[in-house]
């Protein structure tokens, strides 16, 4: 009962409250997003076979690049200002109106160089429809306007928006993919989803926020390009160990042996996305927090740190204990050596969710941006070289340790590097 006051207490206050019914959101969300994906990727894995899920994945995995290209970090910097100057309407037309004018330039760069990829190598060539369907989706990134919602910590705006993106993606797909040769048909009709989310998003923008899209002088734009830089060469070096790994796996093997590696990396993406409501709830929290009161904001995190801490290491031991029950349900019985690569990465939700915590909630909130960015380069000049060494040798398996390895070196370099500048994260004491 004294516990029960206590939390009826604690969600008195205002800010307290919007923390909860953001992280409630983005909970529906994220079991949205954990539920519908069940519903199809067993069936597309077995109407479309290992070889033609493996091509969805590597196209997938290509076009991330440009998702990072025309997210710009602006999912962490744009969050901040939006978060900071939320009651200030002129502030949020300059932010919102600059991500904009800067993502649709970066928007139109990224085709030129899918253009460029496609022609000039046989491998992209020979699936160019493909390359380009897909690319619908990074369209949907540039129109869907996430970070702003979430500067607002409004988040059933995104809830909704993508619920509704996802349910009809879902029903699409057993409604239009009924043998092998519809595997096209997979990339249009996600791509048409973000799209659709992408529009009524920024319709909901201008009429609910009543926020208008304006012409920004150059040295305003640059001023926002400049603030996101850093954490957009952080988002590149995460790329080098997460999205290139299947990419580089696909470069030195086949659709057939990334689709095996494809199917146990989304088994843990789906775990590792129970703990995604969590940390974009609280990052705009935190840095307010931060702002206001850098002990206070530091003493949040440690408690975040212990709880994250304590369900991330709970699900990646079920991952890793029943992961040949997982593999078999998910998939069938035909993908046995996705079972491996399974064990290998199960500890990854784990792992992952403690480098959110040092490096995202507390590196950039306390404004460690460049050994941030210093932590990550190092983490992907470290997996390029693993890969290029395991992966000829081992496959799949190889891909598997070496995003094992540099996620460990990144999750413990962030640590010490905390540890040795004066911000303590498990005694929640700063020394600086």
């Amino acid at each position: 009962m004294n516990l029960f006051i206590k939390l009826k207490q604690k969600f008195q206050k205002e800010e307290h409250k919007r923390l909860l019914s953001n992280f409630i959101s983005l909970s529906i969300l994220q079991g949205a997003n954990y539920l519908l994906p069940l519903l199809t990727f067993p069936y597309l894995v077995r109407v479309l076979g290992v070889e033609k899920f493996g091509l969805l994945a590597f196209a997938s995995a290509t076009i991330a690049y440009f998702n990072i290209l025309t997210d710009y970090g602006f999912n962490l910097t744009a969050t901040r200002e939006v978060s900071i100057h939320r009651n200030d309407k002129k502030k949020l037309n300059e932010i919102f109106s600059s991500v904009m004018i800067i993502k649709f330039m970066l928007l139109i760069i990224s085709f030129l160089l899918l253009m460029t990829l496609v022609l000039s190598f046989e491998k992209f060539k020979n699936e160019h429809l493909i390359y380009f369907l897909t690319f619908g989706s990074v369209i949907g990134q540039v129109l869907f306007p996430q970070w702003f919602f979430q500067g607002m910590e409004r988040m059933k705006y995104i809830t909704f928006l993508n619920i509704l993106a996802k349910s009809v993606f879902t029903i699409a797909i057993f409604i239009f993919i009924h043998q092998q040769s519809d595997y096209w048909k997979v990339p249009l009709i996600n791509s048409l989803g973000f799209i659709v989310a992408g529009i009524v998003a920024l319709y909901i923008i201008f009429k609910d926020f009543k926020i208008r899209f304006s012409w920004q002088q150059p040295l305003l734009i640059k001023h926002y390009i400049t603030d996101g830089w850093h954490v957009f060469i952080s988002n590149i070096a995460i790329s080098m160990y997460t999205v290139s790994t299947t990419f580089i796996l696909g470069l030195f093997t086949n659709n057939t042996i990334v689709g095996y590696f494809s199917i146990a990396d989304k088994i843990k993406g789906a775990v590792q996305g129970l703990l995604t409501p969590i940390s974009q709830t609280i990052y705009p929290y935190i840095s307010k927090k931060v702002k206001e009161n850098k002990q206070e904001g530091l003493q949040f995190i440690r408690k975040t740190t212990m709880y994250i801490g304590l369900f991330s290491l709970f699900l990646s031991f079920l991952l890793y204990f029943f992961a040949p029950e997982v593999i078999h349900l998910v998939a069938g019985e035909k993908y046995e050596r996705s079972i491996s690569v399974l064990k290998i990465i199960a500890f990854l939700p784990f792992i992952i969710a403690l480098s959110n915590v040092f490096g995202i909630q507390t590196m950039l909130t306390f404004d460690r941006k460049k050994a941030f960015s210093k932590i990550l380069i190092a983490g992907s000049a470290l997996n390029i070289i693993l890969s290029v060494i395991l992966v000829p040798l081992l496959q799949e398996i190889g891909s598997a340790i070496s995003v094992l390895m540099v996620e460990l070196f990144v999750t413990l370099s962030m640590f010490i590097y905390l540890q040795r500048t004066g911000i303590n994260i498990l005694k929640g004491k700063l020394y600086v």
